[in-house]
């Protein structure tokens, strides 16, 4: 009996697979369908490899994706590799930095300035020449910047740079001493020499951080998206005189891309909830709660409702 009944077990196992299969790729079709719309151009986006311009670069692409466009995601070690990409047609779409990508371009000509409309202006200059358009900027600028404890700022009543004196103790990279835009541009712009107290640490490392937690520092020169200041609840001073470059984030597209005006208004309207106080929360995630960048893009979407 177990005989008889074993061929027909196995042939019914066979008919139960076959129709899940068929349904499965019925499904996949439907789906495939209906996220991609064939008629709109691939987007290939491109990102360095570290988590904030990771996270800019899901956030664009996954409010895409949701419009119908189909999405690639490549990560590249640094500026030099991602052009050279966008040259070679592997990529057409990359996060930049307004004064980064500037001075990377021009061959660091020094045309970056605090004046962040003037700093795409002359970006898009540099782009020009390579077919590519730089769309409208985030709010979110990533620049060097002046952080104190919170306890300092409420103790001090600090909230610009121009509220600082030369009793405070500021901590920074080794050069500062000798870089324009950190002792030197703050005797030039603000009137305030630093330098007597100045402690060399690293740019934005570590050491630098400690020292500002512990109180070996009242000033640390930090990155203004770090994480370690949402993470801390630090307060980045107001550059209220137009010190540090304006290295806004602004999306780089082919021209070619940029004659989609669904994808155009589409990350112009992204790029609107991208501040430098969300910027800073979504690195905290990244680096410090170690979340994933397309989950953390995801749950920003969301809460932003962009989709």
């Amino acid at each position: 009996m177990p005989m008889s009944r074993r061929p027909r077990l196995i042939a019914a196992v066979i008919a139960v697979l076959a129709v899940v299969s068929l349904a499965a790729a019925c499904g996949d079709d439907d789906d495939s369908a209906s996220s991609t719309d064939s008629s709109l151009p691939e987007v290939k986006i491109a990102t360095q490899d570290f988590g904030e311009n990771k996270i800019l670069g899901q956030i664009y692409g996954q409010v895409l994706a949701a419009k119908g466009f189909k999405v690639s995601y490549q990560s590249f070690k640094d500026r030099a590799a991602i052009y050279a990409a966008i040259d070679s047609g592997d990529a057409n779409f990359y996060p930049e930095y307004a004064a980064s990508g500037l001075e990377f371009l021009n061959g660091n000509k020094g045309e970056a300035s605090s004046d962040a409309a003037a700093t795409v202006a002359a970006l898009q200059k540099q782009l020009d020449s390579r077919d590519l358009t730089a769309l409208e900027p985030a709010e979110a600028i990533d620049t060097n910047s002046l952080v104190v404890t919170k306890d300092t700022a409420d103790s001090k009543s600090l909230t610009a740079i121009s509220d600082l004196d030369s009793s405070f103790r500021l901590g920074g990279p080794q050069d500062c001493p000798t870089n324009a835009g950190c002792i030197p541009g703050l005797q030039k712009t603000y009137g305030l020499d630093l330098s007597a107290n100045f402690q060399p640490l690293d740019l934005s490392g570590p050491n630098t951080k400690a020292a500002l937690k512990n109180g070996d520092i009242d000033v640390a020169v930090i990155f203004s998206t770090d994480s370690s200041i949402a993470e801390n609840g630090w307060v980045v001073l107001e550059d209220d005189k137009g010190l540090f470059a304006a290295d806004v984030v602004v999306p780089v597209v082919t021209n070619a891309l940029a004659e989609n005006s669904e994808l155009t208004t589409t990350v112009n309207e992204t790029s609107k909830a991208i501040t430098t106080e969300e910027l800073t929360k979504l690195n905290k995630l990244f680096d410090v709660d170690k979340e994933d960048a397309d989950t953390i893009a995801a749950d920003f979407i969301e809460a932003q409702n962009l989709k």
